[in-house]
């Protein structure tokens, strides 16, 4: 069952599940999330980094159509090991023109990381900005039993406090 704001921000208050965790952001069944400071963009010479701290909206990065990239949230995130979640896209950023692959979800007990968005600039004509602290998408928090086995004993992508490229 999805969590609501209240169950939301005491999760995120008490074990520290979104950090840092922002009021302004809750939502009534999910918390926003923003785009953070690193990036990796393909290029026709394989993967570049990209550091997008010195942008804003007034002088974004931009993104041209067509483009792939991979972008680090503001936030880290601690998933207890009774919570999972899942990621979406906010409908203002679909109808702009970005789309999300599906890699969206955090499983029970990821911790110490914040989570890479596989974007791509699905326009034709035009390139898309992006900077840090863009509302980029929400997560939906869902309330599990404890799986035997949880990401934080299994996973290998914990404690990535930058992009992370697939490891596999």
């Amino acid at each position: 069952m999805p969590l609501i704001d209240r169950q939301i921000a005491h999760r995120c208050q008490s074990q520290q599940m979104v950090v840092p965790f922002d009021y302004e952001l809750l939502n009534p069944a999910s918390i926003d999330v923003l785009v953070g400071n690193t990036a990796v963009i393909e290029t026709s010479h394989g993967w570049r980094n990209v550091d997008l701290s010195p942008y804003t909206k007034e002088d974004p990065f931009r993104v041209g159509r067509k483009e792939f990239i991979l972008v680090a949230t503001r936030e880290t995130f601690n998933i207890p090991v009774d919570i999972c979640g899942e990621f979406r896209l906010k409908s203002s950023r679909a109808r702009e023109g970005w789309n999300q692959h599906l890699a969206v979800w955090l499983d029970n007990g990821w911790h110490g990381s914040k989570l890479t968005l596989e974007l791509v600039n699905n326009l034709c004509y035009s390139s898309l900005p992006l900077w840090p602290g863009l509302k980029i998408g929400q997560i939906i928090f869902h309330s599990t039993e404890v799986p035997n086995r949880h990401y934080g004993e299994t996973g290998r992508y914990n404690n990535d406090q930058t992009v992370a490229l697939s490891k596999g």
